[in-house]
């Protein structure tokens, strides 16, 4: 089998509230590993956060004998904060991202009006860009700058397995929205035509999936199931016609409930505002900003 083509093991970890895909994936030979976009849970009701799906990693880590070198972002997540530097001080492992990072920094600091916000990108230990390669074990990653979703999202294609975040749903869904800011549909579709030219036996693993309440989710489709079957971007559909679909399709969602909250934790890397005089930290959001719908 060619370096390419080496086959990680992949466990995923679901949270629930927030339709998200958290994995860990790791090289059987070595038993190094990596986290990709873990959750930190955030209870908007009551502002208040906690570790579980954090934990449950750790939890498996050390369960299965791994050692973690890396812990990935794959962009400024709106729906979850980012549990990375939790995971790092835990594990000791580097926090990275995609190096786009600090363009989303800049748009939400003006947002926010955070004019004192550190936006180039020192919130993480690495800033990976387009084309980079790292090693976990003997597995081969590889960096695809893959926006749309966000202006500064990325894919980590590890061997046979691709970590490719909010671009693709599974195949019966189609896509990922591209409407919030700095997102961009003709990107979002650029990205995923490049995602699909990866082997037709790669492994696809998505960030969202929303299943019934007793039902478990779905997360993984190959690059030659979501080309026969994906109903957005299947071989077939044209750039135009995926277009005016996402477009039509974006134009009646709402914002996620716990966007305002999330962005303005992830593009601090994951963190809270720097507390204040009282010893506690508070989020704000901007008035008037967005289309309530």
């Amino acid at each position: 089998m060619s370096a390419e083509l080496k086959s990680p093991f992949v466990r995923a970890f679901f949270d629930r509230p927030t339709g998200s895909l958290q994995y860990v994936f790791h090289d059987p030979a070595t038993k190094r590993a990596a986290i990709v976009d873990p959750v930190w849970n955030y209870f908007p009701e009551a502002g208040a956060v906690s570790t579980e799906s954090a934990d449950e990693i750790l939890a498996y880590i050390e369960e299965q004998g791994l050692t973690v070198d890396w812990v990935l972002d794959t962009h400024p997540h709106a729906d979850h904060f980012s549990a990375g530097p939790y995971l790092k001080e835990k594990l000791g492992a580097p926090h990275g991202i995609g190096e786009k990072v600090t363009g989303v920094q800049k748009l939400w600091a003006e947002m926010y009006h955070l004019p004192d916000l550190p936006t180039d990108g020192r919130q993480w230990d690495r800033l990976f860009a387009e084309g980079e390669e790292f090693m976990v074990g003997t597995i081969p990653v590889k960096v695809m700058f893959s926006p749309g979703h966000t202006l500064a999202s990325i894919s980590y294609v590890a061997g046979d397995a691709a970590f490719v975040h909010d671009t693709l749903m599974m195949p019966a869904s189609g896509t990922s929205r591209a409407d919030f800011p700095g997102g961009s549909t003709e990107d979002l579709w650029n990205s995923i035509r490049a995602i699909l030219d990866l082997p037709p036996q790669t492994r696809l693993y998505i960030g969202h999936d929303y299943p019934a309440a007793d039902a478990e989710p779905e997360y993984m489709a190959t690059v030659a199931e979501h080309r026969a079957h994906n109903r957005h971007v299947k071989d077939g559909i044209s750039k135009a016609d995926f277009i005016a679909t996402r477009e039509a399709r974006d134009a009646t969602l709402k914002l996620p409930a716990r966007m305002l909250e999330a962005l303005q934790v992830n593009i601090r890397g994951g963190r809270l505002p720097e507390p204040e005089a009282d010893g506690r930290s508070y989020l704000k959001k901007p008035i008037g900003r967005f289309d309530p719908r």
